[in-house]
């Protein structure tokens, strides 16, 4: 450590608070029934998004959402609050597995590793978390309540009336009343496709070097992210979980939250909810295709019917094959191969250019009788809506980009309200043209509820049979299996019949069998189908082989946090009622939707069961703005700018980290690294240790002179309660930036003065301890030792904030400039009402002024009211 920077002794102050935190227990927050809580408190809840601890550790990106919920939590205990604030660990997953396949070593041996690193850096920047809350998603004692509510979403079922789910028993009950002489065989299928965990065969990313499904976000141009090796799609059986039945509410109930509306905005676009129609086009007969086989599309523009000129299904469309001609068969046959092998967002990127094979088959307008052709094109997904869309490239851009293309017809049927010459595609609300008398001349809303009907009256699609109204959304239901050693185990066994049957709650948790050989299969069966003694059971049932996503513990962990040493509930009455929701929730974009809308989801299943009390989890959402290397690029190993902390602690301290991270700008901003930034927020820490202490000729530290038992100045007092209000209300709306910079101020005046009170300086430290705690409670333990009467010895993390005076808030004084022949020679400070003769008086008696006024004439005095005077002497 160079002697140079060291400018106060923060290696010393840190670790040994820091110690002393943890052994009394600082920040532990009780809970109701606990000895000593006082349920009369009001409380706070301030979470970090749950990290995923990785061998490389934290970067100086991690605490600065970290920092802002400590400095909040720490003020809202000096409020008075019971403050949750704690940390533990999102361990299962891929990273951790595939990590260990490399190196030889058994996931749990990385992952205990690595949750030790990262503890402690948290622990060396001083956070206030309360370690005995601390939870790990691969501790059986946590993916016991994973499991558990897994078990709830298996045995529950969506009830439209109520839009709520409920009991499976319900339904089945319903089920018997309603059809007593279905056999058991049909109800079975029939309960199993309604509950909110089930079984269907989807086509997936499937990676085969990595053994495992990858979500649409860990592929990226048709390689997987981790690894680079080549992904394709393909069907296979899977969990999933009915988040669709939830899209309405998911997208309603945001409203009353407090979060950023462009985070809002993100996930109504993924829910995507659209109203409009399913149309059914009938496939001309032909070489393949039976009369009468149908084609469902769905639009939220009926009105437009008369315009579509082309079909276009996704390539994996069952009806592919009987659409398909001889003569087109083996173009078909390419292109379905080459789009094997692209992920969901690559398909359906705008800015991809547009690619498609004609089927040679054709089908049926249900408007008009016209034959129309049937094409294949990577950008529809089986999916969304119904795998097929009609195409009217008039009136939608990206029909019009792939009509021009391939010389497709283009047939307006909606005319603008105002003539654009400019305008190929129209897509806007109109008037309805060349579509038969049935809608010609009606607007494009009438025209709509003409085709789709009322809630009054079917329309002409229902009338028809040609099609009926329908909501349709962009959100899928959640596949929930992976193929995967590290992850937890499904709570299910199957029978020899291929009946799947929940497992008891006195079962739970189900373990992972202990492997050697955990590596990937080399085909889809899972890496736990390895463990046959754990996979056989009694009476022919075999277990569930596939685990579950790295999702599934983080959907759920901010519950665990406000009971996490329950072991007959996942959280209890009372600490649900008294801790949940969380008031503050800090994290990164890049969860905006996915993570956020499962836990969402989560949530509200536990709701409509009666488990938690809350309909929403997270009130007030904030996410932190992207730290950059100082090269201005995001921070990463192969770019070599990635900034440890570890680094900078031992060079600056932990302080100087946390109030650079704040002090950088705006808390939403992305903002640059500068390592003379933290130097410079250094000095600042340094002159604040040297506004109460001194070094001895020895170069001991010590109690400075001027610190003194005196009442403050009229000045000192009115910057404190400044201070102390404009440092309060910055907290609150989370602007610390500005706070920082306001006890800058604050600092600079006390060190102005030959006499530091006691109490200006104590109340100081109290505004800066949420932000520096250790070198805060250094001081004030100094100063609590040589001013035993004024300063109780205790820390400032458990006493109170200073409150503001109003009335001291009042600037009743202004600064003057004195002038003698029209030059600067002195500055006073005078009430601002203070008269003309006052003010000349005042000048006159200032010490140096009289040397320009002694033994000359004065010929006139100059008053500028509230700003100077100028005496004129010769």
């Amino acid at each position: 450590m160079s002697e140079r920077r060291k400018q106060y002794p923060f290696d010393e102050i840190e670790p040994k608070w820091q110690g002393l935190w943890d052994q009394e227990k600082t920040f532990r927050a009780s809970n109701p029934g606990d000895p000593g809580f006082d349920p009369g408190r009001p409380k706070y809840y301030a979470l970090d998004m749950f990290p995923y601890p990785s061998g490389q550790g934290l970067h100086v990106g991690h605490p600065e959402g970290y920092t802002a919920t400590d400095i909040i939590s720490r003020y809202k205990r000096k409020l008075g609050f019971n403050v949750l604030h704690p940390m533990g660990w999102d361990a299962f997953g891929l990273p951790a597995e595939q990590y260990a396949i490399e190196h030889g070593v058994h996931p749990r041996e990385t992952t205990e590793k690595n949750i030790a690193y990262f503890k402690s850096q948290l622990q060396r920047i001083g956070f206030s978390y309360d370690w005995d809350r601390e939870i790990n998603t691969t501790d059986p004692s946590y993916y016991r309540w994973t499991q558990w509510i897994f078990l709830k979403l298996y045995n529950s079922y969506f009830d439209t009336e109520e839009k709520a789910a409920r009991p499976i028993e319900q339904l089945i009950k319903r089920r018997e009343q309603d059809y007593p002489q279905e056999n058991a065989g049909e109800r079975t299928e029939y309960i199993n496709s309604r509950r909110l965990a089930y079984i269907d065969e989807v086509a997936v990313n499937w990676c085969p070097a990595l053994g495992t499904v990858l979500a649409n976000e860990e592929v990226i141009q048709g390689k997987s992210e981790r690894g680079d090796h080549p992904v394709e799609r393909k069907p296979m059986r899977q969990w999933m979980l009915r988040i669709t039945a939830y899209g309405d509410r998911l997208i309603e109930e945001l409203e009353g939250l407090d979060w950023p509306e462009g985070i809002k905005k993100l996930q109504r676009n993924w829910i995507g909810r659209s109203e409009g129609a399913d149309v059914h086009f009938t496939l001309a007969a032909g070489e393949n295709a039976p009369s009468g086989k149908k084609i469902t599309v769905f639009t939220t523009r009926p009105d437009t019917l008369f315009g579509a000129t082309y079909i276009v299904l996704a390539p994996e469309h069952p009806l592919v094959d009987e659409v398909a001609t001889t003569d087109h068969l083996q173009d078909v046959t390419e292109y379905r191969q080459a789009t094997a092998n692209k992920s969901e967002r690559e398909r359906t990127e705008d800015s991809k250019e547009k690619s498609g094979v004609f089927t040679g088959g054709y089908a049926i307008n249900p408007v008009n009788g016209e034959r129309i052709p049937v094409w294949i094109a990577d950008y529809v997904l089986t999916s969304y809506g119904t795998g097929a869309i009609m195409a009217v490239p008039a009136h939608d851009e990206r029909d019009h980009e792939f009509a021009k293309k391939f010389g497709l017809e283009i047939k307006q049927v909606v005319q603008p309200q105002t003539e654009d010459p400019d305008n190929a595609c129209f897509t806007g609300n109109g008037t309805a043209i060349n579509s038969s008398p049935l809608i010609d001349g009606l607007d494009t809303l009438v025209a709509k509820a003409v085709m789709m009907g009322t809630s009054k009256e079917p329309g002409w699609l229902e009338k028809n049979t040609a099609g009926r109204p329908r909501i349709n959304f962009k959100l899928r239901d959640w596949l929930f299996s992976r193929q995967r050693y590290w992850g937890e185990p499904f709570p299910i066994v199957w029978d020899s019949n291929g009946n799947h049957h929940a497992l008891s709650n006195a079962q739970l948790p189900l373990e992972a069998p202990a492997m050697d050989d955990y590596k990937p299969t080399g085909t889809a069966e899972p890496p736990l189908s390895k463990a046959r003694k754990w996979v056989e059971l009694d009476d022919n049932l075999r277990r569930e082989t596939n685990t579950m996503p790295q999702w599934a513990g983080s959907c759920w962990y901010y519950l665990r946090y406000c009971d996490p040493k329950n072991s007959t509930d996942f959280i209890s009455r009372e600490a649900d009622d008294y801790w949940m929701n969380v008031d503050l929730y800090v994290g990164g974009t890049e969860h905006a939707v996915l993570h956020l809308l499962y836990a969402r989801f989560w949530h509200k299943v536990l709701h409509d069961l009666g488990y938690v009390k809350t309909r929403e989890p997270f009130q007030k959402l904030v996410n932190q703005g992207m730290i950059l290397g100082e090269d201005g690029q995001k921070m990463s190993k192969s770019r070599g700018n990635v900034v440890n902390p570890d680094e900078v602690i031992m060079e600056y301290g932990a302080d100087s980290l946390r109030l650079y991270e704040m002090f950088m700008g705006p808390l939403e901003q992305v903002k640059p690294w500068n390592m003379k930034g933290v130097e410079g927020v250094h000095r600042f820490l340094a002159r604040v240790w040297r506004l109460f202490m001194e070094e001895q000729q020895e170069g001991e530290w010590q109690l400075s002179d001027k610190v003194t038992a005196t009442e403050p100045t009229k000045k000192q007092r009115r910057i404190l309660h400044e201070t102390i209000k404009k440092v309060g209300d910055d907290i609150e709306s989370l602007d610390f930036n500005t706070a920082i910079s306001q006890m800058m101020k604050l600092t600079n005046e006390l060190t102005a003065a030959d006499s530091r009170p006691v109490s200006s300086l104590v109340s100081f430290l109290h505004l800066l301890n949420p932000f520096a705690p250790h070198i805060s409670e250094e001081l004030n333990r100094v100063i609590a030792a040589a001013f035993p009467d004024i300063v109780p010895d205790e820390q400032l993390a458990i006493t109170s904030w200073p409150a503001f005076n109003e009335d001291y808030l009042i600037d009743d004084e202004i600064e003057i400039v004195v002038q003698v022949n029209g030059k600067l020679r002195d500055k006073m400070v005078v009430a601002k009402d203070a008269t003309g003769e006052e003010l000349e008086a005042a000048a006159k008696g200032l010490d140096k002024i009289q040397p320009f006024i002694n033994e000359v004439t004065v010929r006139k005095v100059i008053i500028v009211p509230g700003k100077l005077v100028n005496i004129v002497a010769n």
